[in-house]
């Protein structure tokens, strides 16, 4: 099972080394937002790798838990909401709130009271290591929830407004990729992770960043490519 959570870090690793190429290039604050996030999921993504072939340690278990559960989703909503808003009062809020709410789920994870006997298992669930309703565990719903709603309404959104522009076909398209990679990672996995099931919650690390990578490269296509393409068929 470990080779699915290997290989959906190798692919987020991928991911965000293009992000950050872009915005090296561009310098647009929300390529560094995506970019820092898929390091986070990539992270994460190691963390259950080492859990599941070494065993889990408290250490192992927060890193998963504070990037790869709470803090990447929020980061690529900011992203989200920095790309439609285009605004610099906008960007330096929404970065304001990403050091605030990355430092709150740090110290409510690391001061959180651990049953060290829940970590003996594939995939230990929050619920068991933290226990039920604490603050650690009530996290993801808190933070990462929103985040997602966030995230696939953007989405949607960007998508809806470039329906019926055959230039901006593979935008459309790509656009609408990256929030069906998003449900299965944040709506599939979650569920699975929940209740322990390691071999369905790896094989969704893996099949959602792989098809948020590919919608990301199918909407980062110039619209010229679609044209050629169009022309080359008539």
């Amino acid at each position: 099972m470990w080779v699915f959570p290997l290989a959906a870090g190798a692919v987020a690793l991928a991911f965000a080394v293009q992000l950050a190429r872009q915005f090296a290039d561009r310098r647009r604050p929300y390529q560094l937002m995506w970019a820092l996030a898929l390091l986070m999921y990539a992270a994460a993504s190691v963390a259950v790798v080492l859990g599941m072939v070494g065993g889990w340690s408290r250490l192992g278990f927060e890193v998963f838990w504070v990037l790869g559960a709470v803090l990447n989703v929020p980061f690529l909503a900011a992203g989200e909401i920095d790309l439609l808003a285009r605004n610099r009062t906008v960007t330096a809020v929404l970065w304001l709130a990403l050091v605030f709410v990355s430092a709150y789920a740090v110290a409510a994870t690391r001061t959180a009271a651990v049953d060290l006997a829940a970590l003996h298992t594939d995939l230990p669930s929050g619920k068991d290591v933290f226990g039920a309703g604490s603050t650690a565990h009530r996290l993801p719903q808190l933070i990462s929830i929103p985040s997602y709603l966030i995230l696939v309404g953007g989405a949607i959104w960007s998508a809806w407004r470039m329906r019926g522009r055959s230039e901006l076909r593979d935008r459309f398209t790509g656009t609408l990729w990256i929030a069906i990679g998003a449900t299965v990672i944040a709506g599939i996995g979650s569920a699975f992770a929940a209740t322990g099931n390691a071999a369905v919650f790896s094989l969704s690390l893996l099949v959602g960043i792989a098809t948020m990578f590919w919608g990301f490269r199918r909407a980062s296509r110039p619209p010229a490519v679609a044209a050629r393409g169009e022309q080359a068929l008539a």
